[in-house]
């Protein structure tokens, strides 16, 4: 049986953007977090979260955007401090 995830988001990183919601489809988990961190690195807006057309529980939303942003922030600090995943797990902890 496939995984279904869903994304609903807005492209509103704009103060005068639409509030039209888009909705992102994948079978794959590893896509979804990578799509949200994507909207997360962009600043739009995220509605929802769902699993085989069920919004996914508060508990579990939370989990994947926590992880989501624990990823985007690892990236940034490497990124700014020009140091490797490791070092940076080893100082700030974001790195999986």
């Amino acid at each position: 049986m496939n995984n279904k995830y869903s994304v609903e988001y807005s492209l509103h990183f704009r103060k005068h953007s639409s509030s039209e919601h888009q909705v992102y489809f994948t079978d794959d988990p590893v896509a979804c977090e990578e799509f949200l961190q994507s909207l997360l690195e962009k600043g739009m807006g995220l509605h929802a979260i769902r699993h085989d057309s069920v919004d996914l529980p508060k508990a579990e939303f939370d989990r994947m955007v926590k992880l989501a942003a624990a990823e985007v922030a690892s990236r940034l600090i490497c990124t700014s401090l020009h140091i490797k995943p490791e070092e940076e797990r080893y100082r700030f902890g974001f790195a999986a």
